[in-house]
């Protein structure tokens, strides 16, 4: 019977989880000017080098929101005391990721919100490096 239990509370951590990374990746898509889903779908014309390259840098920007987020739920999955303590950490790591987001818009030289539609992949991957890291370290405040 206790295992029952194990799988009972596996499932409603599950049903919560999901629910808050599709959130995330919508609040992600949305906090964004262009829409990362198309350019990645846009992505696929390969006779265009400037959509593939567009695909590209969206895909790595998304990408590391979504694994940054993630971090930051499993976190909040190993330490809180209960679902809306998930779920208030959930919410947490998806504003901290779009705040990161709007700061290294703000800090940096260039203009994140106009490169990475214009496939500037260095700069993607630069954005998924800070996502990864700003995800980490939320993660790792997250302690009671």
């Amino acid at each position: 019977m206790d295992q029952f239990g194990n799988i009972v509370n596996f499932l409603m951590y599950l049903g919560v989880t999901v629910p808050l990374m599709g959130l995330g990746i919508l609040f992600f898509n949305l906090a964004t000017p262009y829409n990362e889903f198309a350019l990645i779908r846009e992505g696929g014309d390969l006779s265009d080098p400037s959509k593939a390259a567009a695909a590209k840098a969206a895909a790595y920007d998304l990408g590391g929101k979504i694994i940054g987020q993630v971090l930051v739920l499993a976190s909040a999955v190993y330490h809180s005391v209960g679902l809306v303590d998930l779920i208030i950490w959930g919410l947490i790591g998806i504003a901290f990721q779009i705040i990161v987001f709007y700061l290294f818009e703000l800090l940096t030289p260039f203009k994140v919100l106009a490169e990475i539609p214009k496939g500037n992949v260095s700069v993607g991957i630069f954005s998924f490096c800070l996502s990864l890291a700003s995800g980490l370290l939320l993660a790792s405040l997250i302690s009671y």
